[in-house]
C-alpha cells in the first residue's frame, strides 16, 4: 500500500509539473492595438502594397516583468501560394529582439533603430511587406502577433519566421493578437 501511495504522488508531482511548465508558455494575455484600424476591420491601403507598403502603428500592453524581449509576426493565413495552392500562411512581417522597453511601433518603424532585428518575409525580402491579396479572392485576414520573452533570441537579421518560432519555444511569457482584413476587388 506504501508502494501504492508513494508511486501516485511521484505522479501528482510530475502532472502537476507538467501543467505548471505549460502554463508558462504564452498563459498571460496580451493587448496588441493599432492606431491605423481596429481589431477585424479593414487596413487601410496606405499599409498594403496598392498603397504606401509601410507597417502600421502597432503597440501593446501587458506583458509580464520578466519579459526580456518582443517578438512580432505579420502573417495572411489565406493566402494560397503557387507552389501549395491549399492555404497557408504569408509571412508578411517577422521582427524580433524588440527591447523590454519598446511598447510601441510609429507607422513604418525602423525596427534596428529600436535595436530589434527583423527577418525575411514570404517574398524573400526582409523587414515589412503589405497585403497584396490576388484580385477577387475575397476577404483575407492578416494576423499581427506579438510575444513577450523571457530572453533575447541568439539569431542574426535574416532569419526565417520558422527559425524566430523554433528559438523561441518555452520562453513565451504572453501573446497578443490583432486582425485586420483587406480584399482588393
Amino acid at each position: 500500500m506504501k508502494l501504492y501511495y508513494g508511486v501516485l504522488a511521484v505522479v501528482c508531482i510530475t502532472l502537476g509539473l507538467l501543467i505548471a511548465y505549460n502554463k508558462t508558455e504564452a498563459d498571460e494575455n496580451m493587448k496588441l492595438e493599432s492606431s491605423a484600424f481596429k481589431h477585424n476591420e479593414k487596413i487601410p491601403t496606405e499599409y498594403t502594397q496598392e498603397g504606401e507598403n509601410v507597417s502600421p502603428q502597432l503597440s501593446w500592453n501587458g506583458q509580464p516583468n520578466k519579459t526580456h524581449s518582443f517578438v512580432i509576426f505579420a502573417e495572411d493565413p489565406d493566402a494560397p501560394s503557387a507552389k501549395n495552392p491549399a492555404p497557408k500562411a504569408y509571412v508578411h512581417w517577422v521582427a524580433f529582439n524588440i527591447p523590454a522597453n519598446v511598447h510601441k511601433l510609429d507607422k513604418g518603424a525602423a525596427i534596428h533603430a529600436l535595436g530589434g532585428k527583423e527577418g525575411k518575409n514570404s517574398s524573400g525580402s526582409t523587414g515589412y511587406v503589405g497585403p497584396k491579396p490576388p484580385l477577387n479572392s475575397g476577404p483575407h485576414r492578416y494576423f499581427f502577433h506579438v510575444f513577450a520573452l523571457d530572453k533575447m533570441l541568439d539569431l542574426h537579421a535574416g532569419v526565417t519566421k520558422d527559425e524566430v518560432q523554433n528559438a523561441m519555444k518555452h520562453h513565451i511569457l504572453a501573446q497578443g493578437e490583432l486582425i485586420g482584413i483587406y480584399e482588393i476587388k
